[in-house]
């Protein structure tokens, strides 16, 4: 691996999460005010949860040694997953 992809690849990683919680602001600003409070709340925590998700991959990567960071990105990024499918169903049935 090159000095430049060793680099780069911290970034990379945390750009996955990221996205996703990028999306899910996309959503909430979308559907706006008009949706219950509960569905406003889960989008919000969604993205809060890939964004905190985007930060330990991204320190993982550097820090690989650090197990308890892996173990973080995995909850946090499940936890956003599942909030997601939440919301999803919580649209579809609204």
């Amino acid at each position: 691996m090159t000095e430049e992809e060793r680099l780069l690849k911290p970034i990379i990683n945390a750009c996955y999460p990221g996205t996703l919680s990028a999306l899910s602001l996309a959503v909430l600003e979308i559907v706006g005010r008009d949706v219950p409070t509960i569905l406003r709340f889960t989008l919000s925590m969604n993205s809060v949860f890939f964004l905190f998700s985007t930060f330990f991959i991204f320190f993982y990567t550097i820090y690989n040694w650090k197990k308890w960071l892996w173990t973080a990105t995995a909850i946090t990024f499940v936890l956003g997953l599942c909030g997601s499918l939440i919301a999803v169903i919580w649209l579809v049935l609204i």
